[in-house]
């Protein structure tokens, strides 16, 4: 199919296994880059150029959405979206290469991500990853402890927060990672943050120099990536397989990087676990040369095969590791609470940077968790959680793979409240997974598209699947029903056809 416009022509090939939007994306860079469109020229509406190419509206979003976010378009709200008037000389292909080869050795260029990839904003909805289940959290208990403490008169809840935490949580926060973690540290050692975000920002604003590079894990968290990338610090992706990091491939792509960004309980978004093996490598490549490992730990206290594991900081004995958490899994991720936990030789300069940076969090929140994890209501909610999100995730994994047949891969997660499954590969090629995570977000589900999490989501070996949460399941029936809904976005994507199974309908 082509659509001419006044100054473009889009040409789709359905039959090639380039996602459409990407098709889309490479025309509007030819267009640019001969000049046949010029800066400050109109390009068509999205519901029009949808129309016009018989494809779905959240595929043409998607297209200039990149294209917004590299530079090239510009969108102006009622007036409408236009070549960016500013666009830079780097437009041309050759400039482009030449910048490419500039990059550090084993670095990669990352681009902001989209919403699509991972949606934190707004009304919860089905299947959102990383949201806990906020159907059985104690919200008479927590409404209490927080009255309470409002009532008190205690002036400290009126003042100005302190940079580093309210003590008493920040004792509470020391005894419960000694006891869970094997993190042995002291209360001075733990700063309270307004979210793992703050938690980076107070990191790097303390240890990190311009230009310093970071090994980060391929594929990696989202939102981390794009804030990191805000920073000025250079990401260095290392791959990730069944034992987590490869350390040894990090050493070869970049053994000078100055940090190594790692979720070593549960990999997020692949869910594996961090072998012993590279977990000493990983120390052992700290300690040499003075690096620093962030280890986060976003959601280690739910794991329905053994024990929790321990953290990776429980073995530093050089004291390399700078542990983050957060309460935004276990409690609520409205609390907008976190943690990190540094290592003493840093102490000093993580608390002038956090004054200087005046971002304490609300003291009557950090009061009413201390009460509430003292008082003993956090021990026994967690674990009432793991038992129910065990049973939420058996849910949920059941129905996919009844609805789904062979056309998708679901392996049951160890640990978590979110997991990733993968299309299978047809005659016809990979599934467009971001097409299918565009649907599902019109249909009102929370899905991510697994290859967005990946530096490079536009090779063509990049593994193709969906990344959601399980913890809001209600029951069987409300499994059944988002299973057979999703299926139903794949049926609706390109590279849906070429299996039986994919023309069955869903659920039988």
């Amino acid at each position: 199919m082509t659509v001419k416009t006044p100054a473009l022509s889009i040409e789709i090939d359905r039959q090639k296994p380039v996602p459409i939007y990407l098709q889309i994306c490479e025309r509007f860079r030819t267009a640019i880059a001969a000049g046949h469109l010029r800066p400050g020229d109109r390009v068509p509406a999205l519901r029009g150029l949808a129309m016009q190419l018989n494809t779905a509206r959240g595929t043409v979003e998607l297209a200039y959405t990149i294209l917004v976010d590299e530079g090239y378009l510009l969108m102006r709200g009622a007036a409408g979206t236009f070549v960016s008037p500013s666009l830079p000389a780097a437009a041309t292909r050759g400039q482009a290469r030449s910048r490419a080869e500039s990059a550090p050795r084993g670095s990669q260029p990352m681009r902001r991500e989209l919403p699509i990839a991972v949606d934190m904003s707004g009304e919860p909805r089905p299947l959102q990853p990383g949201l806990p289940a906020l159907d059985v959290f104690p919200r008479k208990l927590w409404n209490r402890l927080v009255s309470r403490r409002a009532r008190s008169g205690d002036r400290a809840m009126l003042a100005y927060p302190n940079p580093m935490g309210y003590p008493a949580l920040r004792e509470h926060i020391a005894t419960y990672l000694a006891l869970s973690r094997g993190v042995t540290c002291l209360p001075e050692q733990v700063f309270v943050t307004s979210g793992y975000r703050a938690t980076l920002e107070l990191v790097l604003r303390s240890l990190a120099s311009p230009n310093d590079r970071m090994w980060f894990e391929d594929p990696g968290y989202l939102l981390a990536r794009g804030f990191l990338t805000e920073t000025g610090v250079q990401l260095v992706p290392v791959p990730v397989d069944e034992d987590g990091i490869d350390v040894a491939r990090g050493m070869e792509l970049d053994p000078q990087a100055r940090f190594a960004l790692v979720t070593p309980s549960h990999q997020a978004p692949l869910g594996c676990t961090l072998s012993l093996a590279r977990r000493m490598a990983l120390l052992d490549w700290a300690e040499k040369a003075s690096r620093w490992i962030i280890e986060d730990d976003y959601d280690s206290e739910f794991r329905y095969v053994g024990r929790p594991l321990p953290a990776l900081k429980s073995l530093d004995k050089s004291d390399r590791v700078i542990y983050c958490g957060t309460f935004s899994k276990v409690m609520f991720p409205g609390l907008r609470l976190a943690y990190a936990v540094v290592p003493e030789r840093a102490v000093e300069r993580v608390e002038r940077v956090a004054g200087s940076m005046n971002a304490g969090s609300p003291a009557l929140l950090q009061a009413a968790l201390a009460d509430f994890i003292g008082q003993g209501h956090f021990a026994r909610h967690i674990k009432r959680m793991r038992t129910l999100y065990g049973e939420r995730r058996t849910l949920i994994a059941d129905a996919l793979k009844q609805a789904f047949g062979d056309r998708m891969i679901v392996d049951m997660p160890h640990g978590g409240i979110q997991f990733p499954v993968r299309f299978t590969v047809g005659p016809d090629g990979p599934v467009d997974d971001v097409a299918v995570a565009m649907r599902a977000r019109d249909a009102g589900l929370a899905v991510g598209a697994l290859s967005w999490w990946y530096a490079n989501a536009r090779l063509r070996h990049t593994p193709r699947g969906l990344v959601m949460g399980f913890a809001n399941v209600a029951d069987a029936k409300d499994a059944g029903r988002l299973a057979r809904a999703l299926r139903a976005c794949l049926d609706a994507s390109p590279g849906a056809a070429g299996s039986d199974s994919a023309k069955r309908r869903p659920g039988r």
